[in-house]
């Protein structure tokens, strides 16, 4: 299977960027990781980050053909993008958000996403795991497990 992994806004700072929060982890070794973990299941990850939401959305469009699920951590644009949700809706393939912080343990107005309901499922606050475990989820729900 090949899954589309979607960074959003800032993350390209990973590592150096509020590492009390986000890890001291690179953006880089998070796609290197996934990259690794989907070869050892005979899959392949295509990852894309940008700090525009239209970019963002023209990616999602293109998991339209070509890929069976999409793994998305939306950064900042989690809280506030209608248009990220929409493209999101649009999709036939599973989509599952992701995020390495605990958004509900955080301040108050990161506590709502206007994308989960239109996501598959979430995984929130395990590091960089919640990458992994949410790669693992997408390969679940396309095998029907």
């Amino acid at each position: 299977m090949r899954f589309l992994v979607v960074h959003g806004p800032n993350l390209n700072l990973l590592g150096t960027r509020e590492p009390e929060v986000y890890g001291s982890t690179t953006l880089a070794e998070i796609d290197e990781r996934l990259r690794v973990a989907a070869a050892d299941g005979n899959h392949t990850v295509e990852t894309f980050q940008s700090n525009h939401e239209g970019e963002l959305i023209d990616k999602l469009q293109e998991a339209r053909s070509g890929f069976d699920g999409v793994l998305l951590n939306p950064g900042g644009f989690t809280h506030t993008s209608v248009a990220l949700r929409d493209a999101v809706q649009a999709l036939d393939v599973p989509v599952v958000e992701c995020h390495l912080s605990n958004i509900y343990a955080r301040e108050d107005f990161r506590q709502r996403s206007m994308v989960s309901g239109a996501c598959a499922g979430v995984i929130s606050g395990f590091g960089v795991a919640s990458y992994l475990l949410g790669l693992l989820a997408l390969v679940a729900l396309k095998e029907g497990s």
